[in-house]
Formats: structure tokens, sequence, C-alpha cells
């Protein structure tokens, strides 16, 4: 995960369950001024409040659903490029129709 954040640097990240790591945490936010943000499991000693749970829940829930909204509608699982500058226009391209029609600037 942290090569990855590292390559697109952005200060606030948010992650599922799978990145629950205070050491990571720590480094991220030392090293890069990163923050990354997971919900927490129900057995950690330390757990944040319900407000903020409800807030990641929240957050969470409008970025798995931009994704099947992509998988689903734009086929973004099925890009065909011969080269990674093909990959990244193709997926420029389905990104700008997204943004475009959820806009509300073009029909789709």
């Amino acid at each position: 995960v942290e090569s990855v954040m590292t390559q697109i640097p952005h200060p606030y990240n948010l992650g599922d369950k799978g990145f629950i790591s205070r050491d990571l945490q720590k480094r991220l936010y030392e090293e890069y001024q990163m923050a990354l943000w997971t919900p927490s499991r129900k057995n950690q000693k330390h757990r944040p409040s319900e407000a903020w749970e409800k807030w990641i829940q929240q957050k969470r829930k409008v970025i798995e659903t931009v994704f099947s909204v992509l998988v689903d509608q734009y086929r973004i699982t099925e890009i065909r490029a011969n080269s990674m500058i093909g990959f990244e226009v193709a997926l420029d391209g389905i990104l700008l129709a997204y943004s475009l029609v959820t806009l509300g600037l073009v029909e789709f």
C-alpha cells in the first residue's frame, strides 16, 4: 500500500480493514504527511467514536458505488491495452465520460 500511495500522493486516504496498522499509519504520516483512515475491527482495544465509524462507512459506500458503476456500466475491468500509456488513455477516457455524466453535462 505504501508504494501505491506514494506514487500519487494525497493527504487523506481511506483503506479497508486489511490495512489496519498503527505502524503503517504512523510511517505514512511521518514520512509523507499522509493520513490513512481505516474502519476499526470489533475486537480492537482503541476504537474511534461511533460518529467517526459512521462517517467512514458513508464515505466507503460512495466509493464502492462508484467502483460498481465503473465496472458494470463503463466496463473498466475490460480495458485491453498493449502498453501502459494505452491503458492510461483508456482509463482517462472512461473517467472523463463518468465525470461528464455525473455532472449532468452529457447524457449516457
